[in-house]
């Protein structure tokens, strides 16, 4: 196996916060007659997710729960390899390199510094690093066995490449920048919680890093699990919730989560034990990620006693939402004019867990000198299998960077044969009416105009957490009533949380205060007041947008609906919520068919074939 920091130009011994991300000694070329395939892989942590490249180019990216329908699944992804050799039509062994989004001999002084002050805690500490390491260790194994062969056939070069540079890697590589300033922000990965960077060209230059046990992601996670939002994933149930509060609590989260020098914070480590009894990160017997509690009983003794999950939330609660929010964001803009002033670039690109905080991205657009942004499709840990394998395209053989990645539709998908087989396999084909795409697309939009709930299930999958017009559910955006029939009807979560508005790209700045673009739903932006009406039913308690804008050239399909919906109404918005019923996004045309027939939802168009219950 190769540790990438050592086949680094630069040794790991000297790669420093301002050196240099170099490729590695001898760069392969890739002038031959065969192609080169590279499959990335994230794996034993949450959102265990594989990428297959074909001389640069993405054949598919999916995340194991899509498949196994375990949500956030943390094992190995073992379906997601194989869907992605079969869409290549390829075997394994044909594989050139293997690229790992792990690499526990990253960031050694500082693991070994932190050991030595903590000498009595050291035992727990290293056993749960030890399991990791191991787990990472044996995936070539665990390909093997997957694909059916012996390991010897697996002839696959293997990289280990640490978290957060595969998280730089993924939104630089694949952005429209040139130079950019790069942020990678999260709980923890190989030690670090933060990573800032400058890219150039195909490469990137490390500036800093936040080590363990000071995090954002982390002071983040720790107060949803006080305010009873303690599953993995619940933090965006959180940004959600803060509006309905008021920033009683600001200067308690100051003083948990302090201001520091050149861009850094750090936590009041009275306030947590994640340094004392280690993150005990675990999966339960589905492959369902946990995370023990993360705060101390100061926390508690500060705020009072958590919220039991289930029970009603209170003001208490929302104002903790509120804090909560408004100090990340004081702290991720105070990281921001570091970076910029450092980097002297007003474009940026954002991975990571925290990344996903889109209120805090729309903001930056205000509050910080960036002016351009980017954020990858996938910007928690599945995305780190895309940003290693792109690293090892890229920095390890030295090659150009490809075209930027303007749509995240990129998983598997269905021919309307495989549909109408489904259907039939549903006992439903006989009530399916096959169109042409321009009919799918009239009838959609008139009975999204008559306040129908559609199913929407169209081409390739999405890559990411994000429905964005191949897998979703579509209403009508002005009716004031429509989120509680929603809520009632299919999705069954909680009432405070909004839907998301889907936006022709060229009418953005109709409708709300930025128009910057947002084709993957990382931007909130404030809702403008004479078109609010139009958006009652996404438009947020304060007055804003999760945002997608749809351009006619990455999804033409979906494009075309919001237009005709748009001559049905005048309103160039549909309202946009995942496929799913507390469940995985639905991948398959047999779980998109039993999610539209067990919901009151009332129409379904999959693939050319459209349905629609009686009244």
């Amino acid at each position: 196996m190769i540790n990438p920091a050592a086949a680094l130009n630069t040794p790991a011994a000297k790669m420093t916060a301002a050196s240099p991300v170099r490729g590695a000694g001898d760069a392969v070329s890739m002038e031959t007659d065969l192609p080169t395939y590279i499959l990335g892989i994230n794996a034993f942590h949450a959102d265990a997710a594989a990428v297959l490249l074909k001389d640069g180019e993405v054949v598919g990216a999916i995340a194991e729960e899509r498949l196994n329908r375990v949500k956030h699944y943390a094992g190995f992804p073992k379906m997601a390899i194989r869907k992605l050799l079969e869409m290549g039509g390829i075997t394994i062994e044909q594989v050139d390199h293997l690229a790992i989004g792990r690499d526990s001999k990253a960031n050694v002084a500082q693991k070994i510094g932190f050991s030595l002050k903590n000498l009595t805690r050291l035992p727990k500490l290293a056993r749960q690093r030890l399991e990791n390491r191991a787990n990472i260790k044996d995936i070539p194994e665990l390909v093997a066995q997957a694909c059916e062969i012996p390991r010897e056939r697996l002839g696959a070069k293997v990289h280990h490449i640490e978290h957060h540079l595969c998280h730089i890697a993924s939104t630089f590589l694949t952005s429209d920048f040139d130079k950019a300033a790069i942020l990678s922000i999260d709980g923890m990965g190989d030690f670090a919680s933060m990573v800032t960077a400058v890219g150039e060209g195909n490469r990137f230059k490390v500036l800093d890093r936040t080590y363990f046990p000071h995090s954002l992601g982390i002071f983040y996670t720790a107060i949803c699990q006080l305010i009873g939002y303690d599953r993995y994933g619940d933090e965006g149930k959180v940004m959600g919730l803060a509006p309905y509060g008021q920033p009683t609590y600001l200067e308690d989260m100051r003083d948990i989560v302090r201001l520091e020098d050149d861009g850094q914070f750090s936590l009041n480590l009275d306030y947590f034990i994640h340094h004392t009894e280690g993150v005990d990160y675990s999966a339960d017997e589905t492959g369902y990620p946990t995370v023990a509690r993360l705060y101390s009983d100061a926390l508690v003794e500060r705020f009072g006693p958590p919220r039991v999950r289930g029970g009603a939330v209170t003001e208490r609660d929302h104002d903790l939402a509120f804090s909560l929010q408004a100090r990340l964001e004081e702290v991720y803009f105070h990281i921001l004019r570091h970076l910029a002033r450092a980097t002297g670039t007003d474009a940026l690109c954002v991975a990571g867990g925290v990344a996903l905080n889109s209120v805090a991205n729309g903001k930056a657009l205000t509050y910080t000198p960036f002016k351009r942004f980017y954020a990858h499709p996938a910007a928690t840990d599945d995305g780190t299998a895309f940003g290693a394998a792109y690293f090892v395209h890229n920095l390890t053989l030295g090659n150009p960077r490809v075209a930027a990645l303007h749509h995240a539709y990129l998983g598997n998908e269905y021919d309307n044969d495989e549909i109408h087989a489904a259907l039939q396999r549903a006992g439903v084909a006989d009530q399916a009416v096959r169109l042409s795409d321009d009919e799918i697309d009239a009838h959609a939009a008139q009975r999204l105009a008559q306040g129908k709930v559609l199913g929407w299930f169209q081409g390739r999958m999405e890559w990411g957490p994000r429905a964005l017009g191949a897998r979703s559910i579509l209403a009508h955006p002005g009716y004031a009533g429509m989120k509680d029939i929603l809520n009632a009807r299919v999705k069954h979560r909680e009432p405070f949380r909004p839907f998301a508005p889907s936006i022709l790209e060229e009418r953005t700045g109709d409708y709300f205060d930025h128009d910057h673009p947002s084709p993957f739903m990382m931007l909130v932006y404030g809702t403008l007041p004479d078109n609010r009406e139009h958006l009652a039913a996404t438009d947020h308690v304060d007055h804003t947008g999760r945002l997608q804008t749809v351009s006619a050239t990455a999804n033409p399909r979906y494009h075309k609906v919001i237009s005709a919906f748009e001559r049905e109404t005048g309103i160039p918005v549909v309202l946009n919520t995942s496929f799913n019923e507390n469940e995985p996004i639905v991948c398959t045309p047999d779980e998109a068919i039993d999610c539209y027939l067990r919901t009151r939802m009332e129409c379904l168009a999959i693939g050319n074939f459209f349905l629609q219950k009686d009244e």
